[in-house]
């Protein structure tokens, strides 16, 4: 693995594509597993295809989603209600990878 630079990751698709792949692949599989792969799917190719992670520091990533990302779901029946709370866990799995891929522990944020 690689050793993380924080100032690296603002040149994040140069230095650690690989590791941003493997992150976003663990937490589609994640969620994958856990809720309706069509919805994930969805959530994966017209959400998540132009978030943008973020290093806010201390192990503690962020990701950025594009504008009214419930109205970007197309193709699917699903209330905006569930979509949201589906779209948070997912959010929130990926930051979790993203700390986990680049070796910080998640779980003493």
């Amino acid at each position: 693995m690689t050793e993380f630079d924080a100032e690296k990751f603002e040149d994040k698709y140069v230095h650690y594509f690989n590791e941003l792949q493997r992150a976003y692949k663990n937490a589609f599989n994640r969620m994958n597993d856990e809720f309706d792969s069509e919805l994930i799917h969805a959530i994966d190719q017209q959400v998540l295809n132009e978030s943008e992670p973020f290093y806010e520091g201390d192990g503690e990533f962020r990701i950025e989603l594009p504008e009214n990302p419930v109205d970007r779901v197309q193709g699917i029946l699903v209330d905006d209600e569930k979509l949201d709370a589906v779209l948070s866990a997912y959010v929130d799995q990926l930051e979790y990878q993203l700390a986990r891929v680049f070796g910080f522990d998640p779980s003493n944020n």
